[in-house]
């Protein structure tokens, strides 16, 4: 028995959970993150966890960690100087894409630099067909002059990506060989051992992406685990992934696409664990950091998957939890353009200097300063004692911009919240729209160190009735990172029609699967206890261009139950589409397999109830649509089971501060959430 630990590190704060395995109890912490020096964030968190609650580093017997290298490595192009070895005549793919304009409104605009100039794509005289099977042979001497050229353009590694690799490797196999032997020690990547799916340019993008971040992933982590172990954690380092699920750092170092996503995705899962335990059907969850705000659909407790998230400006095709961004974070900056418009974001003040009323030497404007200002935070200490709210500070940055607005300082506060407000409500719309929901029957849980501060204006705006508030919300990603299960998922691509002549050849192929998922838990992880192995395929009607994924029961492929696998894809097309065609033929394009090891899960403890007690802790003054009001203060630590209030309102915690508005009543929950419900 010991203490397991969860970590995020964010744009400003990087936060911990620490479960005691033995007594059950939870303890957090936010310190600043340390862009100039990743993984000393990690370090000065496990020290301040020692002194302040007792947390040893040699009692560690679980360490997760999330983090947004792989990400900013992307969007800030700070990756490997790639080579990318393609068929003769597919030197273009990442170019062409898939032929869309960057906007859609905008006829002149223009799609983002790719990651791999086209001076640096080499065209190799080989071909596989649809089949598997080989129409020309490799040219090994083609394939060793492009190793050579790529090396002379000062390439510092290289992506392979062969046409139909994902149904025969074997080219792609031999073209590492060579590039081995040819320039031993120059990283290289297969596209068919990245993500091995049918289209050229999907699978091509994924692993440009997966080689471009690599060196950085593999650095940082190394790093870290050299820093854990001077600290004393000897527990295995452990990394969340895109998929919602854990895997070890040795693999991430490799694997390291699968965990692009990873900070987003442990929210979301952190999310969906409180959305249970409030016994919320549906719900949205709001996830507003220093950098960015986040939104994502949770259905009866479980979060929504999909594949094609984006990555910077590129789409990557992996297995993810699906997750929008939709705005701006507590610490993007505030400004005016030309024309004299205000603009929030999308450049973060970042947790050095942070925004103005951190006291960290800011200057600049942004959101978190706008509600210092109006009287929103400020009443107490935020990042668990890190950070004094400075309003003076706040009131100096924001007044800069008044003076160009022709407005007074509370006046351009109240600004600066409204465009950040119009910005998120935009892109839940687009998020709304997407999923064909209403968001009047949908409740919101925010978090994140900004989440509650701002849901109760999201909600306003978009008709939400219904808000819930965690009871540890600025912490809930780390949370969610000991929540997550090991996980993996694995793709074969068939492409056979649903036939009966096909399903020995399926049976097989979901029996390897299978095998790769459970050699995976038991060698790979280390783990010992009971496997989930989940199947589903990527369907479609014959002559569709695209598939959708239907979930299937393993035992319908070896029992050659076809028809129950036909039953259930017509099932979910008329799900998705509001139709469904039981006579047309089926294809089955690829087979995929989700392999699960069941995580230890911290279990919430319920708190006390209300026996009609005052729990008020003072009041204050709030700029409210225009004016000022006095609204009373409370102490989230007081907060017991069934208590009951009005808004306006201020609750105060260490991680975070929530704003409720007029209009919202806040109800305590059994496990000590709030919930914020509305009749408009």
């Amino acid at each position: 028995m010991g203490y397991r630990i969860g970590v995020d590190i964010g744009g400003s704060f990087t936060d911990f959970v620490a479960f005691d395995e033995a007594t059950g109890r939870l303890e957090s912490l936010k310190v600043f993150s340390r862009p100039d020096q990743p993984g000393q964030e990690v370090v000065e968190g496990m020290r301040l966890l020692a002194e302040r609650n007792g947390v040893h580093p040699a009692e560690v017997s679980y360490f997760t960690h999330g983090t947004t290298v792989g990400v900013n490595a992307v969007i800030q192009r700070k990756g490997l100087r790639l080579a990318l070895f393609t068929t003769r005549h597919f030197e273009d793919v990442l170019e062409m894409a898939r032929l869309k304009i960057a906007d859609m409104y905008n006829l002149l605009s223009r799609r983002p630099p790719v990651l791999i100039p086209r001076e640096h794509a080499f065209g190799i005289d080989e071909r596989i067909d649809a089949d598997g099977s080989v129409v020309e042979a490799l040219d090994e001497a083609g394939a060793e002059q492009a190793v050579r050229d790529a090396v002379a353009a000062g390439c510092e590694g290289v992506v392979i990506a062969l046409l139909h690799a994902y149904r025969n490797p074997a080219h792609e196999q031999r073209v590492r060989a060579i590039v081995q032997r040819v320039a031993p020690g120059l990283p290289v990547v297969c596209s068919s051992d990245v993500w091995p799916i049918i289209r050229e340019y999907e699978r091509t993008i994924t692993a440009v992406v997966s080689a471009y971040v690599q060196p950085r992933i593999a650095h940082y982590l190394t790093s870290l685990q050299a820093a854990l172990r001077d600290v004393g954690v000897v527990a295995e380092l452990r990394v969340t992934k895109s998929n919602g699920g854990v895997m070890t750092a040795e693999q991430a170092k490799t694997d390291c696409i699968q965990m692009v996503f990873s900070g987003t995705a442990s929210g979301v899962i952190g999310a969906a664990h409180v959305a249970r335990l409030a016994e919320l059907k549906n719900c949205l969850s709001l996830d507003i950091g220093g950098t960015s705000a986040d939104v994502a659909l949770i259905v009866d407790g479980a979060p929504q998957f999909g594949t094609g998230e984006f990555i910077g400006d590129f789409q990557v095709f992996i297995p993810s939890v699906s997750v929008s961004s939709i705005g701006d974070g507590g610490g993007s900056i505030a400004w005016v353009d030309e024309h004299g418009v205000l603009k929030v974001g999308p450049v973060s003040a970042g947790s050095s200097p942070g925004p103005a009323c951190y006291g960290r030497s800011g200057e600049q404007p942004t959101l978190t300063d706008a509600f210092a200002v109006n009287g929103w935070i400020g009443h107490a200490a935020l990042g668990y004692d890190a950070v004094r709210v400075d309003r003076a500070a706040a009131r100096r940055a924001i007044a800069t911009l008044g003076d160009r607005l022709g407005q007074d300082v509370h006046a351009t506060a109240a600004a600066i919240i409204d465009v950040a407000v119009s910005g998120m409500y935009n892109g839940i719309s687009g998020v709304v729209s997407r999923y064909g929901i209403d968001p009047r029957s949908f409740s919101l849980l925010p978090f994140g160190g900004a989440g509650p501060m701002m849901a109760c204006f999201i909600a306003r705006e978009v008709g939400i009735r219904h808000i819930v508030v965690p009871t540890t919300p600025g912490v809930l990603s780390a949370l969610g990172g000991l929540i997550a299960d090991l996980k993996n998922d694995f793709v074969h691509t068939v492409y056979l029609d649903l036939h009966p002549a096909a399903m020995e050849d399926l049976a097989m192929a979901v029996r390897a699967l299978r095998e790769r998922g459970e050699r995976w838990l038991r060698t790979d992880q280390h783990y010992d206890g009971p496997a989930t192995i989940s199947v589903s395929a990527e369907m479609r009607y014959k002559g569709q261009s695209f598939e959708i994924d239907t979930t299937l029961q393993e035992s319908w492929f070896v029992d050659g139950r076809m028809q129950a696998i036909a039953d259930a894809f017509h099932a979910r097309h008329l799900h998705v589409y509001g139709y469904a065609d039981p006579s047309a033929p089926v294809q089955i394009v690829a087979l995929r397999v989700v392999a699960a090891g069941v995580t230890p899960k911290p279990q919430l403890a319920r708190i006390g109830r209300a026996q009609g007690e005052k729990v008020t802790a003072g009041a204050a003054e709030a700029w409210i649509d225009g004016g000022w009001r006095r609204i009373k203060l409370y102490d989230r630590a007081a907060l017991l089971a069934g208590l009951r209030f009005d808004g306006p309102a201020i609750v105060t915690q260490s991680d975070c501060t929530t704003c409720i508005l007029p209009g919202f009543t806040a109800r305590i929950d059994d496990y000590g959430s709030i919930h914020l419900e509305t009749a408009s």
